[in-house]
């Protein structure tokens, strides 16, 4: 049985004020594992704060190098260092907007996964690919390239979410339908070892549209953008996973 996983990705937003505010609301609950994802900047604060809670802290982001001459780069061994437990890599604004491709994402996923932080894989497919009928070619390559650095087991042991590009900050969300068929598909890609891979959606997740997305077989809950910035929000989102 996958225990439900909804993960907070604050982007880039925040300041102490707002993020005490959003703190102090949190949910605490027992059947869902809860994780956040604050900027760098707040992530020692957010982690001293739930030091006694049962929710987990993440980074938005890794390095794949270990340590050097990496101007502005944050590696896992650091992140470990101060409480992280989880490391999102190859979400599609860094795919998009910083250039990083497969092979990178790649190094990321294993630089992550050998300090002992939870890799969380995005993959998705943009407006174009999906009209061309491209969504299974592009989740499958995008996957594909980190099973043949990392190994099939270790991109088991890691949470997969599927983000649609187009549905990223845009408030339109890919139907239950959509969803289930590229959740089934990479679980299919997985085999039998990813019978217990948590895999996420993410993409313009409310708590007007959880409930039927996690009703699906294979989501096993979400990557939570905009409405995890709102405590009350997010707290619904987590009850229905």
């Amino acid at each position: 049985m996958r225990r439900p996983l909804v993960a907070g990705n604050w982007k880039m937003h925040g300041s102490r004020e707002s993020i005490a505010a959003l703190l102090a609301g949190l949910p605490k609950l027992g059947g869902v594992e809860v994780v956040v994802c604050p900027p760098y900047v707040y992530l020692p604060e957010v982690i001293a704060a739930l030091h006694d809670t049962d929710i987990g802290v993440g980074a938005q982001n890794v390095s794949e190098q270990q340590q050097g001459a990496y101007t502005g780069e944050v590696s896992a061994d650091m992140l470990r260092d101060i409480g992280c437990r989880y490391a999102i890599v190859g979400h599609s604004e860094r795919r998009t907007l910083y250039g990083e491709n497969d092979e990178q994402v790649a190094a990321k996923f294993m630089a992550a996964q050998a300090e002992g932080l939870v890799p969380i894989l995005c993959v998705g497919e943009t407006l174009a690919q999906r009209e061309q009928g491209e969504t299974l070619t592009v989740i499958n390559s995008q996957l594909d390239a980190v099973i043949q650095a990392a190994g099939i087991k270790a991109v088991c042991s890691a949470v997969i979410a599927y983000e649609p590009v187009w549905a990223i900050g845009t408030g339109k969300t890919a139907t239950a339908e959509q969803a289930q068929e590229v959740h089934q598909a990479i679980r299919q890609q997985l085999g039998a070892n990813g019978e217990g891979t948590r895999v996420l959606y993410g993409g313009s997740v409310k708590a007007a549209n959880a409930a039927e997305l996690f009703a699906q077989p294979d989501i096993d809950g979400a990557l939570v953008g905009g409405a995890s910035l709102n405590s009350a929000e997010f707290g619904e989102i987590c009850k229905l996973a």
